[in-house]
């Protein structure tokens, strides 16, 4: 699938200045050189996880690590394959991070048991925010084949049932999403039942003319976000009647992650000056909950 980075670090731009989010100058040498990625420590997950081995359907035939963590008392429910963002799903420190936690936690409150796949440390590095896109190992569109590979793994497990999966990613993963839907990716083992991508970037499939969605895909995005600026999403949901777009006025990057302080990242690579706000949005968290929430019920009756 070739990807025109040119074009869209233009749009991208183009859309941030539009917005009043950055001025249109040049970007600060200072965030032009990426950071090396580095492995974490050892990963450790809280009690109650199960660590399980795929083979991912990525062009690498990497086996990635999952971590399944099912609802209690329940023989068998529908169940969610949950892709990180560009940090990874690890901390520096190697523990998983707060967000995935408190949604894990929160789906299996809701009946449904949650894979997390782990894309970067299966394959020797932890984060790829610093990087450039040229530079990056792992890039959406193989992330998509990895979450192929992990629907195929809980469709053969007893405890899940098969016909209830659905997919749900943040940022570097709700890109992930986005391919995953693609009509020329196929999930040979089960289908999504729903397609839920928090903050992705949109430029991409926005600019191709061979994406097209198989199934419906929900964007959950703040309008003030300058890391994955809305304008490219809103672009690809008018092409595309079957992607629903919900924006959160004032949210920016990360507004669902739990008790995350409002705060500038810099040194970042896909950003046009390397930086960009992220934090939590009250508001913004609570009514994309219960958007998540209605979905899956949605999906999953």
């Amino acid at each position: 699938m070739p990807i025109d980075h040119l074009n869209c670090s233009a749009r991208i731009a183009a859309a941030l200045v539009a917005l009043g989010l950055v001025s249109a100058q040049a970007p600060d040498p200072e965030f032009a050189a990426p950071a090396a990625p580095a492995a974490s420590p050892a990963p450790t997950v809280p009690a109650g996880y199960e660590t399980v081995a795929i083979a991912s359907k990525a062009a690498d035939r990497a086996v990635v690590t999952g971590y399944l963590k099912r609802p209690s008392g329940v023989a068998k429910s529908p169940a969610l394959v949950a892709l990180h963002g560009c940090g990874g799903l690890f901390t520096p420190r190697g523990t998983l991070t707060a967000r995935e936690i408190d949604w894990v936690d929160r789906l299996n409150g809701l009946g449904y048991a949650v894979l997390l796949v782990d894309s970067f440390n299966s394959r020797g590095f932890r984060s790829v925010c610093r990087l450039k896109a040229s530079e990056r190992q792992v890039r959406p569109f193989d992330r998509a084949r990895d979450a192929a590979a992990a629907f195929a793994w809980l469709a053969a497990n007893p405890a899940i049932e098969k016909d209830k999966i659905a997919l749900i990613g943040w940022s570097h993963g709700g890109s992930s999403v986005l391919w995953a839907a693609d009509q020329r990716l196929n999930f040979e083992a089960t289908e999504m039942k729903a397609a839920i991508a928090f903050y992705p970037g949109c430029c991409v499939p926005s600019e191709s003319q061979k994406w097209v969605p198989r199934v419906p895909v929900t964007i959950l995005i703040g309008d003030a976000d300058d890391w994955t600026p809305p304008e490219t999403c809103r672009t690809l949901a008018a092409k595309h009647p079957s992607i629903r777009l919900v924006t959160y006025p004032g949210a920016v990057h990360a507004f669902d992650a739990p008790n995350s302080p409002l705060r500038t990242l810099t040194g970042l690579g896909l950003t046009p000056n390397g930086t960009a706000k992220i934090g939590t949005d009250p508001k913004a968290r609570a009514a994309s909950i219960d958007e998540v929430r209605r979905i899956l019920a949605e999906a999953f009756k």
